[in-house]
Parts: C-alpha cells; structure tokens; sequence
C-alpha cells in the first residue's frame, strides 16, 4: 500500500523532475503523452541520458524542458532551433532534442526550422502539433486548418495551413514521421530511431488540445479526441508528404514518410577543413 498523498514510483520517474509535478498542462492534454513516448524511447535507443540535451521554445510544449532530467534549455521564442545548433556543433557528441510545439517552431520559427532541415543539422525535432496556440488563449496558428474555429477566428480560418512534414521535406530533411498521440508505440519506435540518425530528424505528434481548439470546434472531451484519431488516421508509410494534408474532419495520413541518407552540416564542415589544411 502507499500512503496517502504519497506518489507511487514509476520506471520513467528517473527521467522526470517528480519535485515539479503535477504540470501545468491541462487534463486530457496529449503533451504528456509525447513526453512519456520520448522517454521510453530514450530507453529503447539505449542512450545515455547525459549525453542527451533537450531544448524547447515557448508554448505548451515548450515546457517540456522544465520537467525532464536531461540538461535542457528553455530558450525564447521561436528560437530553439539556433540555440540547438549552437549546441550540437559547440559539442558534436551530444544528442540534441528539440521539443516544442507548431505555433514556436513553424510560425516564429519557421525561418529556423526549413534551414536547420536545409543544412542538415544533426538534432531530433519533436513538434507537437495541437492546431492553435494553446497556452495564450487558443489563437490561430500556421497549422490549423481550413475552417476550424479559434479565438481569433471565430467564424473559422480561411488560410491555408502548413503541412509540416511536406514542408520540412522539401527543405531537405532526410527523416521525417508523423504520428498522433493515439500511436504509441509507433510513435516510441519512431522517437528511438530518429534519436540515434545523424541529420536533421522530424517526428510531427499530432496531439488533441480539449481545452481550447477541442472546445471550440466541438470536439468533445479528450478520450474523443483519441477517439477521433483512431477512426480518421491512415498509416501509409513512405507516402509523399505532398499527400498528407489534415483537413477539419480528417483523414490523418500518418507513418514514417522520409528516410534516406545525405551529408550532415557536420561532416561536410569536416571536409571543408581538411581540404583547407592539406592546402596550406
């Protein structure tokens, strides 16, 4: 038995800032969700955690930084990306994660996000995609779609939203997945093989908001979110991302879409130098 007001010890505790705890997310959020696929898949790639540095921007997801125990950085906004590269080329043996959500990374971001995945950064960017800025009262984002509701589009959006693994694939991102918070064990699998590439690796988790998007498009309370992602997603591994759209009422194209092999930032810099030093 444990004593009451005691928490019980879980395995991915050791991961956790358990002194921070309870989050601010709210209940039914899908962020946590992401977190615990993260963890287990640091578990499954077998990676040192000190050799993993996690950085995360503002938003929702952006608190990710606060409650893991890895050495994290929690940056300003739409900046997390220069932070991580900073990083991984001050210290190439690290492992650097950035998690954070779609309003930081593709929208104030954005510029960040297509010339990390254009260099060929070495880092993993896990976004967590709710449709809306969730953390400062709902508003439209780069991602919502087409006529969903938010505070800041009352009667519904009427611009076209990104399409983030299409947009970072046309970049230059040689890994890039996507699966919802519904899928997780593929997303686990898919978290652990993107840790442990070289390159810029994407993983989009599609992720329900119940308390403002949800509310508003009446979407109903968080176990019909997962619902809703179990009906309407569609695994189609290797798909061209062209293809995987999310319209307000589904379908969710989910899968690992790109994974190929090309130089990284690092290893063309490696090139460069070596040529110059025979030259002298």
């Amino acid at each position: 038995m444990i004593a009451r007001g005691r928490r019980q010890q879980n395995p991915m505790d050791a991961y956790l800032r358990v002194d921070r705890l309870p989050s601010i997310w709210c209940a039914g959020c899908g962020i946590g969700t992401a977190v615990g696929c993260f963890i287990r898949a640091i578990e499954r790639a077998k990676l040192d955690p000190d050799k993993i540095v996690l950085v995360s921007g503002i938003g929702c997801a952006g608190r990710v930084a606060g409650y893991v125990r890895l050495d994290s950085f929690h940056t300003t906004h739409g900046r997390a990306i220069p932070f991580a590269t900073g990083l991984i080329l001050a210290n190439p043996q690290l492992r650097v994660v950035v998690f954070s959500g779609d309003g930081d990374l593709a929208a104030i971001g954005g510029n960040h996000l297509i010339h990390a995945a254009r260099r060929n950064i070495d880092m993993t960017v896990i976004c967590v995609n709710n449709f809306n800025y969730g953390m400062t009262g709902g508003q439209l984002g780069p991602t919502t779609p087409l006529e969903a509701r938010t505070s800041t589009s009352p009667y519904g959006n009427f611009e076209p939203p990104f399409n983030l693994p299409r947009l970072v694939a046309a970049s230059g991102a040689p890994f890039v997945a996507r699966w919802t918070v519904f899928h997780l064990r593929q997303l686990e699998r898919s978290l652990a093989e993107a840790l442990v590439r070289p390159g810029f690796n994407f993983v989009e988790v599609v992720a329900h908001c119940p308390t403002l998007y949800g509310r508003l498009n009446k979407q109903g309370q968080a176990v019909d979110g997962l619902r809703y992602f179990k009906e309407k997603s569609i695994i189609k591994n290797g798909v061209d991302p062209a293809e995987a759209d999310i319209a307000m009422d589904g379908p969710i194209i989910v899968g690992k879409f790109v994974d190929i092999q090309r130089p990284t930032f690092y290893s063309n810099y490696q090139q460069v130098c070596a040529k110059a030093q025979k030259a002298k």
